[in-house]
């Protein structure tokens, strides 16, 4: 930890599952590369990938292989119909569960939305060292859910965040 408590600015990748969104309408990635942005981290990679578990796998396994992405977030396909696939396709992956992410999330969905929030199937965890947040794909869901991470992912935020323990995600 800096003593000089100055931002440790994180590389964030973001994937937004969709089979209809474009980089030309992609308004909930946008707004997660936006936030990243204007916090003071930097983009280490964006793209946009079909509701297909093994694309979505493999992308994912890609950047948590990749020592230089630190944080991923994900938009989309974390709902009930039969094409989202987004946890089947990244709760393998994972080292551990951060349980904490999802319960909150709704918690403050329910506020917007009520009892339509039980069909958020968002979730978060660490594979390989590198923090997963996996989001819905609206755009309001999104800012939600970057409005609980933020903080943790601000190393000076106190008492404790999630940026500080990086160096130990891969502890033995």
């Amino acid at each position: 930890m800096d003593s000089d408590n100055s931002l440790l600015s994180l590389k964030i990748a973001v994937m937004t599952v969709s089979d209809t969104r474009t980089e030309d309408n992609d308004k909930s990635g946008k707004i997660l590369v936006d936030n990243l942005k204007s916090a003071g981290h930097y983009l280490a990679e964006k793209t946009i990938v079909p509701d297909d578990i093994y694309q979505i796998r493999a992308v994912i396994s890609q950047w948590i292989a990749d020592e230089s992405v630190q944080v991923i977030l994900t938009t989309g396909g974390t709902g009930v119909t039969g094409r989202d696939g987004t946890p089947e396709a990244i709760k393998p992956l994972l080292d551990k569960e951060i349980e904490g992410f999802g319960e909150i999330f709704r918690m403050i969905s329910y506020q917007e939305i009520k009892t339509s929030t039980i069909q958020s199937r968002c979730l978060a965890g660490v594979a390989n060292g590198t923090y997963i947040f996996c989001l819905p794909g609206s755009s309001g869901a999104c800012q939600t859910g970057w409005d609980i991470i933020k903080d943790q992912l601000d190393s000076r935020n106190r008492p404790c965040n999630l940026a500080q323990l990086i160096p130990r995600l891969t502890e033995t």
